[in-house]
């Protein structure tokens, strides 16, 4: 009969294997977020004492940590996309080419095409809202439109 590990020895014995798991399920920059909060949430759980495969019962939070992670971040990647274009997708119908579009475009080219044809601002107003030049709100409006796949002056103006 041997000597039971305890749950630091059993972390630090299998630590570098789950966060290599989690890399692949999270990415790296996630990963030791992922793990750190299946341990913890695991070993303070009052199952614990009573699993008899401790390191298959890790792997298991880890994958439903990772889980959990990704749906809280298209629920939170989907929030941000509705604030961000906030009351225009309210009051208009929204066209699922059109957004998918917007959402391939630089985050310049994106305010540019927002401040011209739901703001409805020239050139010159968008310009200095954004603080650049003139030159180069024509040049992002015109980048935006010649975009694979991008949208056209009269697909952004009904949107």
């Amino acid at each position: 009969m041997g000597v039971e590990a305890t749950d630091g020895e059993i972390y630090r014995k299998h630590a570098d294997e789950f966060t290599r798991f989690a890399t692949g399920l999270v990415g790296p920059s996630q990963a030791s977020d992922v793990v750190s909060e299946a341990v913890l949430k695991c070993m303070s759980s009052k199952q614990w004492a009573g699993v008899a495969k401790k390191r298959a019962y890790l792997y298991r939070a880890i994958y439903n940590e990772a889980a959990r992670f990704h749906r809280s971040s298209m629920r939170r990647r989907s929030r941000e996309e509705r604030a961000a274009v906030g009351e225009v997708l309210e009051s208009r119908e929204v066209r699922p080419e059109i957004l998918a579009a917007v959402s391939r475009l630089s985050v310049r080219q994106r305010a540019v095409i927002f401040l011209t044809y739901w703001d409805d601002l020239d050139s010159g107003a968008v310009a200095r809202l954004l603080n650049i030049s003139d030159g180069s709100v024509r040049r992002h409006l015109a980048r935006a439109r010649a975009q694979k796949g991008g949208t056209s002056r009269r697909h952004l103006m009904c949107y």
